[in-house]
């Protein structure tokens, strides 16, 4: 009797342990389903597959009456897949929060800062309220009154203001004592360092203000054709602050075809920023200074095209991101040495720090920026080829996490996971192509910097209708 009873309480409790596994399996499953990223057909598989591992584990406690042990192994598989899929809902749910943290950026933050002397007594905004505030008037206008206004407000007083024709301007102004604060958007830092050497040295930040503004985002399907402008910056602080292009990437993408054109543009590309500087010319990488809107617009114009999405991508954060890939296989077209690593020419296996000394080279090269450009692309192009592969799912959330903080696009949790659900779909191969914008150096004023000289490129016309044309072949293509 003692013995019937244990038998009927074991039972009991082994069916406990079933019911568990099939709600955590609803649950896994639910999950799937709430990611958008799993295609319905193997979202059904996994369901039919989770009900017949109950089904045989259930069934494991009536096979015989008689037989403890073969009870106790269906609660050791209930328990163990129980815990296997518990830790998979927690994976999609993390990966989930990812890609929300990561898409969907609406706006650009302008980092407008004060700054002073290095040696200078203040410590605190209000204790500058008798300084000689210099601001620049070449551009930049409306920041500068917004900075001014709050600043005003903290100090309880009108500012004594100096105008200076460019933040250089400024910069030299404070060295030399003529001012006492300089107020300027921190992203003109590296025009000021182009022409001051070692002004960062000189100075620090008594003062920061972050504004934000809306970016304007048009309605885009994911399974036709578009364009990603990738933007790679350089800088510490938010990656949602406004600073530098120094890389600056086109995708353009066909889903149906499965092809994808990676078209680069040399920083230093003298061309008009739409909004901004009118007919007067600037360096590309300048048009960052103004948002992540004004570079993609720039690109809008200089190829005749439309570019739907933007990703941000600290450039520091490619150390992380190759070396949680395993590495990369990179062609070289030269071989060459940088950053204390040697590359050969034709294949060569990166890690993250050999990647990042790889894309950032271009003193070893007579075609300098161009061929700089070039490798930023082999590096894209390498990354790309490695995530396409099955088997990158698994560490998929490994890297999200790792970069999370060092990305934003304003591609939509939702369009992120349609897109992956369609790769997943179709587990077709992708086709990829790459092509360079090229043009000739010179020194010539830049709209963000004023009368000074500083290097530029002029664009080669006929290379930027070339890739135009290849661009619209791309988007074209069913």
């Amino acid at each position: 009797m003692e013995h019937l009873t244990r038998r009927k309480r074991n039972s009991i409790i082994a069916k406990m342990f079933v019911l568990l596994q099939l709600v955590v399996s609803m649950g896994f499953t639910a999950m799937l389903w709430k990611s958008r990223m799993i295609p319905a057909k193997y979202l059904l598989i996994v369901l039919v597959l989770l009900l017949i591992v109950c089904g045989i584990i259930y069934a494991l406690q009536h096979v015989s009456d008689k037989n403890d042990k073969i009870s106790v192994t269906g609660v050791a598989l209930s328990i163990l897949i129980s815990i296997i899929l518990g830790i998979g809902i927690l994976y999609f749910a993390k990966a989930d929060k990812v890609l929300g943290d990561v898409g969907g950026a609406t706006y650009k933050t302008d980092n407008m800062i004060v700054v002073v002397k290095k040696d200078d007594s203040a410590e605190a905004i209000e204790a500058a309220k008798d300084y000689r505030f210099g601001y620049q008037t070449a551009a930049d206008q409306d920041n500068n009154a917004l900075m001014i206004e709050d600043i005003e407000s903290r100090v309880g007083r009108e500012l004594m203001l100096v105008e200076n024709a460019t933040v250089v301007d400024m910069a030299q102004a404070l060295l030399d004592g003529r001012i006492d604060a300089a107020i300027y958007n921190e992203a003109y830092s590296g025009i000021i360092e182009e022409t001051i050497e070692n002004y960062q040295d000189q100075v620090r930040v008594l003062y920061q203000y972050g504004i934000q503004t809306e970016i304007e985002q048009e309605e885009t399907n994911v399974e036709e054709a578009f364009n990603i402008y990738i933007s790679g910056i350089d800088v510490a602080g938010s990656i949602t602050t406004n600073s530098r292009s120094d890389v600056n990437i086109i995708m353009t993408i066909n889903p149906k075809t499965k092809k994808i054109l990676l078209t680069t543009t040399p920083r230093d590309y003298y061309v008009p920023i739409p909004g901004v500087s009118g007919e007067a010319r600037d360096k590309l990488t300048h048009a960052g200074i103004y948002g992540v809107d004004r570079s993609m617009a720039t690109l809008e114009s200089l190829y005749d095209i439309n570019i739907s999405y933007y990703a941000r991508v600290n450039f520091t954060s490619l150390i992380t991101i190759v070396d949680t890939l395993g590495g990369v296989d990179v062609n070289s077209e030269f071989a060459f040495e940088a950053g204390g690593y040697s590359f050969v020419k034709g294949m060569n296996h990166l890690n993250g720090e050999q990647a990042l000394a790889f894309a950032r080279e271009r003193h070893s090269f007579a075609d300098g920026d161009n061929q700089r450009g070039k490798n930023q692309e082999a590096i894209l192009k390498a990354i790309l080829e490695r995530v396409m592969f099955p088997d990158i799912l698994l560490q998929a959330n490994q890297i999200l996490n790792h970069v999370a903080d060092c990305v934003e696009t304003n591609m939509t949790q939702d369009e992120m996971a349609k897109f992956i659900n369609m790769q997943l779909s179709e587990m077709a191969a992708w086709e990829i192509e790459t092509t360079a914008a090229t043009g000739s150096g010179d020194k010539q004023p830049c709209y963000s910097s004023g009368s000074q000289l500083l290097y530029v490129m002029w664009p080669d016309n006929a290379i930027v209708s070339d890739i135009s044309r290849k661009m619209k072949k791309i988007e074209g293509e069913n």
